[in-house]
């Protein structure tokens, strides 16, 4: 584990989930870090993710801390503007910040009032409890139906020294973000100026966050920040830049890959490949609504090799390509060959399908040149079972 020098982590059980389980959590920066979030989509929005993003603002891209509960969303109830205003203001009088270096971000059930008393009064011991070392701890605390706890990490080596990047996030259902998702924190103690920073997360969640979906649905909370805090000392050469932005995007697509395999109730991870579509922006449409067919999903979860399901699903995604020109394979074997069934053996397929990972390429020949690789995974009943029954 390489966790980034000047960080450090707090979690414990404020009372806002129904079980005994920590549901508080902050990281917390000694310096005051460069910050750069990207935010849901959706038209309606949690209160952590508007007041967050008008903390950015007025603190011109500067953050002290993040303040994060799990088990409520604290989206669409009467008081959620006020509770996310006033924990940031408790969690600032105790750590000694401006309010508006506090980001908040909440994760949960839609629709319940939550107590900021119970934050309130959580605090305390939060703040108590900060350590360096503590990292998994919130990455545990911010868990929802996750089955697993979601990191990743990086090193990279500058002509200045070392920089260190940690991620963490949470995600198991309403999982397709447009922008981010979810929760998601990825820190690093390199000196990267706010006017980089933005962009560079933009980029790095277009090909990891927003290449993966679960089941179609964007939350109202999603929120994904990227903290620099320059801690190590070492700022990048300008030529440097794309070498740490590399190794913060693999941080990133490694947690969307650990998000897509711990879908509600999946049983296997899709990584799903498209190429010679008109541009890069026309093959993830493609490869998303792939991702998002219950048909195929349930091909998958049943080990069906019904790339009839894949070529339907392309063709609904409005782009245009020649059917008569695709070809579709599956684990590395082509099931259809110019849009018609291709020889394979059914029985081999069938077995290689059993796996834990699943690979599906969709190849349009051609003068296209755009290419995606997208994450889902298979759907089952076990996911039906789950949000049937989500608030009880």
């Amino acid at each position: 584990m390489n966790l980034p020098l000047g960080y450090a982590y707090a979690a414990t059980f404020a009372g806002i989930r129904q079980a005994e389980k920590d549901d508080l959590a902050l990281i917390v920066s000694g310096l005051a870090a460069n910050a750069a979030a990207v935010f849901t989509q959706n038209r309606v929005q949690a209160a952590p993710v508007r007041l967050s993003r008008r903390h950015l603002k007025l603190s011109k891209g500067l953050a002290g801390a993040i303040l994060v509960n799990a088990g409520n969303a604290n989206c669409a109830t009467r008081t959620g503007d006020a509770v996310a205003l006033a924990s940031c203001k408790a969690a600032a009088r105790l750590l000694k910040l401006p309010v508006v270096q506090v980001l908040p971000a909440s994760t949960g059930v839609i629709g319940v009032e939550l107590d900021s008393n119970k934050i309130a009064a959580a605090l305390p011991r939060l703040v108590e409890g900060l350590h360096p070392d503590r990292f998994d701890d919130v990455a545990q605390a911010i868990m929802t139906t996750d089955l697993v706890p979601k990191t990743a990490f990086a090193r990279a080596k500058l002509r200045r020294g070392t920089i260190q990047i940690a991620g963490m996030t949470k995600g198991s259902g309403m999982i397709q973000p447009l922008m981010a998702t979810t929760l998601g924190f990825v820190m690093t103690d390199a000196n990267i100026p706010g006017a980089l920073l933005r962009p560079m997360l933009r980029r790095c969640a277009e090909r990891s966050y927003n290449r993966m979906s679960v089941d179609g649905d964007t939350s109202t909370n999603d929120t994904l920040v990227l903290l620099a805090n320059g801690a190590s000392g070492v700022r990048p050469d300008p030529k440097e830049f794309a070498a740490v932005e590399e190794k913060i995007a693999e941080v990133m697509e490694c947690l969307a890959r650990a998000i897509a395999r711990d879908g509600e109730g999946a049983r296997k991870l899709v990584t799903i490949e498209v190429s010679g579509a008109p541009s890069n922006q026309a093959a993830t449409r493609i490869a998303r609504t792939i991702a998002n067919s219950p048909l195929v999903k349930t091909a998958i979860a049943g080990s069906d090799p019904n790339w009839g399901r894949i070529l339907m699903a392309a063709g609904n995604a409005g782009v245009a390509f020649d059917p008569a020109k695709t070809d579709v394979a599956m684990q590395g074997i082509t099931v259809c060959r110019n849009g018609l069934a291709a020889p394979f053996s059914e029985e081999e397929l069938k077995q290689k399908l059993e796996a834990a990972e699943c690979g599906i390429r969709l190849t349009i020949r051609g003068k296209g040149t755009g290419r995606a690789r997208f994450w889902t995974c298979d759907l089952t009943e076990g996911y039906i079972r789950i949000n049937a029954s989500y608030r009880t």
